[in-house]
């Protein structure tokens, strides 16, 4: 039996996708509190976020929302990273407040925000030691905060993988 590369190749990213999304999960934490969401989108969820991209870089005229949905399509799994917003009481002032108090529940707190991006550090890593192509996208992620799907998270980053003979987040126009 001959089994080629292509006709496994979506399943095996899935598999590193939740490889991914674990490791992510044990990143070190401020004050070890985890207000981390992590999903992975596949085939129609995929598509349905690049299909909204597509419509906010036509209705804003933010040509990178066009550009970053092409990779979105050119992806096998896609990552979300969301932060709940729950502040930790360290009256740090980072976020622009003298303390925690002072700061609206609207307003993200510093290690939320940091948390994540920690994460998404260990996440990327994963993804290199996987040989996976992948790109951090505000605009992903963005797009998947409009159409609410994490819906407790007001900040959110994508992290789109692929396996191609060139990677498509590079060189791009």
């Amino acid at each position: 039996m001959i089994i080629k590369e292509q006709d496994f190749r979506n399943d095996t990213i899935a598999e590193i996708a939740k490889r991914i999304a674990v490791a992510a999960r044990t990143a070190p934490k401020a004050r070890g509190t985890d207000n981390l969401e992590i999903a992975v989108l596949t085939e129609d969820d995929i598509a349905r976020l690049a299909d909204r991209m597509q419509a906010i870089a036509e209705a804003t005229g933010q040509a990178f929302f066009a550009r970053d949905a092409e990779n979105i399509r050119n992806s096998e799994a896609v990552l979300l990273f969301g932060s709940r917003l729950a502040p930790l009481g360290l009256n740090c002032g980072y976020c622009g407040f003298a303390t925690c108090g002072e700061k609206g529940s609207d307003v993200p707190c510093f290690f939320n925000a940091n948390d994540m991006g920690i994460a998404i550090g260990s996440a990327v890593s994963q993804a290199a030691d996987c040989r996976i192509d992948n790109r951090v996208m505000f605009s992903a992620g963005r797009t998947a905060k409009e159409m609410n799907l994490l819906p407790n998270c007001p900040i959110i980053l994508a992290l789109p993988l692929t396996a191609k003979g060139k990677s498509p987040f590079y060189d791009r126009k």
